[in-house]
């Protein structure tokens, strides 16, 4: 009898904490992770870097040393947060194996990066479904990284009904 050969695979998953990305980490455990693989998760979160909060607000006056460090304890416990939400997403799925990962900087750099370094087999993510007015003033991540990085990318939109539960 011949032996079948399970392929490991590396899915990365870009997370963010919103309900777009988490939809599509559960989609992807659904549809993408067979229970007959060895499938491994990586799950990136994009921290914003700490220059990215100037020491000067809207009104010229300095932020004091302890405001930045209270906008960064901010900023590492939302991390902490969105890879907690993540994980037991991935733990009630049942059996894979999952490894996170925070980085700083920017979303479309970070997870282009990450993408180049790894080597994953997919990129998994998240769409806001914004139309093409929103898109061309936020920018698109997903649309970013699909023109930029190497491996195949997999953009999750969220049914509509789903956003109403």
């Amino acid at each position: 009898m011949a032996e079948t050969v399970v392929k490991e695979r590396k899915i990365l998953v870009a997370v963010d904490g919103g309900e777009e990305s988490m939809y599509a980490l559960s989609w992807c455990l659904g549809n993408l992770v067979s229970e007959s693989s060895r499938d491994a998760l990586v799950l990136l979160y994009a921290k914003p870097i700490r220059s990215a909060y100037t020491s000067l607000d809207s009104t010229g006056y300095l932020f004091s040393s302890d405001v930045v460090a209270t906008m960064e304890r901010c900023n590492n416990e939302m991390a902490d947060c969105v890879m907690a939400k993540a994980t037991k997403i991935c733990q009630d799925f049942g059996e894979v194996e999952v490894e996170t990962r925070v980085e700083n900087g920017d979303a479309r750099d970070v997870i282009c990066r990450v993408a180049q370094k790894l080597v994953p087999d997919v990129l998994v993510m998240g769409s806001h479904g914004y139309g093409p007015i929103k898109r061309a003033f936020l920018g698109s991540v997903s649309n970013h990284c699909a023109q930029n990085v190497k491996c195949p990318v997999l953009i999750v939109k969220r049914p509509k009904s789903s956003k109403n539960n």
